[in-house]
């Protein structure tokens, strides 16, 4: 194991937004050296075709919006064994994102603490790098492009602004997924208020040019709240719902209270998310059952875990932390032990 060995005697002793940009810089290298992750060893992986809301899609896992977040590493990420790609979160305007250091680890419990805020190149930007992409006629993963509330839009306009990007970004994306549940813009999670969120999804779905659309909310959400964004999933036709995103709890860590403290505020994600993640998301099928899709996201580590989450409703899975603590491989391993149990 290779790259655990340097995870633990070298990116654990960076800085963890660092050591994401340098492990970013090697994915990004992989279509042209095209390495050992090559489309003959990924398609060895394959674990079935799964057609959700329109798409096809090569496999049920995808990697969560977060990790790239200006769409810079999509065909190489696919080349891992990644049948979507989340890019984003992006906003109508571009923004550097909170103060540094903003990204940190929680080892023990196999967890990440970030409040980025989301840092992104802005919409036009990545607009215009998804379309050099898509010129280049590669073969690429489904495309998601997650957005966001700019941070320096007031929340009583974030109807235009939740649009403006949708304006830009459609054409470009496979399907759109619209966060309004990342604890690290201000504000943000009030917009999962029925009431605020009803205009938003209105407007998304009304500029997405026939994209799927979908919507992300937070593990922090109570029960009824949960039951009551599905009901607006099926009230407004989306595509479906993206559950779940980053948590503000520090409940059942493992990890000690002072590296908790030294972590500090942001949205928690990994394992320690696995068990809210998936009530959320068997109160949400419940009430969705087949007429919108579900993606899963939070704590997945494990194919066994893939499996619990699509046996309880879940028709596409992402990750994102696994990623980080398991490395580059992890896709691969992942798609070859479903593949393994279909045979």
């Amino acid at each position: 194991m290779i790259y655990k060995f340097l995870y633990r005697h070298v990116f654990l002793h960076m800085d963890a937004e660092f050591a994401h940009h340098l492990g970013m810089a090697f994915i990004r290298t992989l279509p042209a050296l095209n390495f050992w992750f090559n489309d003959r060893r990924i398609k060895q992986a394959e674990f079935k075709k799964i057609n959700a809301f329109g798409l096809e899609f090569d496999g049920v896992l995808g990697v969560a919006a977060g990790f790239d977040k200006n769409a810079k590493a999509v065909r190489a990420l696919g080349l891992l064994g990644f049948s979507h790609v989340e890019v984003g979160t992006v906003t109508a305007i571009a923004q550097p994102g909170n103060e540094k250091p903003r990204l940190f680890r929680l080892p023990k419990d196999l967890a990440l603490v970030n409040r980025m805020g989301f840092n992104n190149e802005g919409a036009a930007l990545v607009a215009k790098r998804l379309e050099r992409l898509r010129a280049s006629k590669a073969k690429l993963p489904i495309i998601g492009v997650n957005i966001g509330k700019s941070k320096v839009t007031e929340l009583a306009d974030a109807v235009d602004d939740y649009a403006q990007s949708t304006k830009l970004l459609a054409k470009f994306a496979d399907y759109l997924a619209v966060n309004v549940s990342s604890p690290n813009t201000p504000g943000l999670r009030s917009l999962q208020s029925i009431e605020a969120l009803r205009p938003i999804l209105t407007a998304v779905t009304a500029h997405a040019e026939g994209k799927p659309v979908l919507v992300k909310i937070a593990p922090d959400l109570n029960d009824a709240d949960v039951k009551a964004v599905a009901e607006l999933v099926l009230e407004l036709s989306l595509a479906g719902l993206i559950a779940t995103n980053t948590t503000i709890a520090r409940t059942e860590l493992v990890s000690s209270a002072a590296d908790v403290a030294t972590a500090g505020a942001g949205g928690l994600s990994g394992a320690p998310l696995a068990s809210r993640s998936l009530e959320v998301l068997k109160i949400a099928h419940k009430t969705l059952g087949d007429s919108a899709a579900i993606i899963s996201v939070g704590g997945i580590t494990t194919a066994a875990e893939v499996n619990e989450r699509l046996a309880a409703g879940a028709t596409l899975v992402q990750g994102y932390s696994a990623f980080i603590y398991e490395g580059p491989a992890w896709p691969f391993r992942i798609n070859s032990a479903l593949k393994k149990e279909l045979n």
